[in-house]
């Protein structure tokens, strides 16, 4: 178990990377028509451009389910093989826009908010692309722990036409933990 200490400074340091800031990157657009319902449940980060917060980090996953507020829960989750041990971060979520709208504001440390703009998801759910309140944060996630090399390079390109440093992203492995 993560000393919570650390886990505090790390969630600190998300917020102060971000910025507190809730925005959208510019020139990108969110999802319209968006579902919650159908974005619920576990993904898995198939790539990622780099951070400190999640340095290190590999089998990350995010699972989002309902809060009793109609705010969304927010589990990240990542192995460090460093420490040999999971690290875990539970956070909120709410809509900024509007419940048809893929963005939100998230919060993992206190009153500390930042942007979740989702700005690409396939009709059936399975892949999107998420981005951070700038150009500096963005992550390609599915719903299981690989993706066909097609569906990569579709959303490495929709990512480079956004704007983002596609040649810095990070692919994560989702190799079950060594014994």
């Amino acid at each position: 178990m993560p000393d919570m200490a650390d886990l505090k400074g790390l969630l600190g340091s998300l917020a102060s990377a971000m910025g507190g800031e809730t925005g959208m990157p510019s020139g990108c657009r969110a999802v319209e028509d968006f579902e919650l319902k159908r974005y619920l449940g576990l993904w898995y980060e198939i790539a990622r451009l780099n951070h400190s917060f999640e340095r290190g980090l590999e089998q990350v996953t995010a699972h989002y389910a309902m809060r009793d507020d109609g705010g969304v829960a927010v589990t990240n989750r990542g192995f460090n093989p460093e420490d040999g041990e999971w690290d875990e971060a539970e956070g909120k979520a709410f809509f900024e826009e509007g419940p048809t709208i893929g963005r939100f504001r998230v919060s993992f440390f206190g009153p500390f908010y930042a942007g979740y703009n989702i700005l690409w998801l396939d009709d059936d759910y399975e892949h999107a692309i998420v981005a951070g309140p700038n150009h500096g944060f963005l992550w390609l996630l599915a719903r299981s722990p690989s993706i066909t090399s097609d569906m990569y390079e579709h959303m490495v390109n929709l990512a480079r036409q956004s704007g983002f440093d596609t040649e810095a992203l990070m692919r994560i492995s989702h190799a079950p933990e060594k014994a």
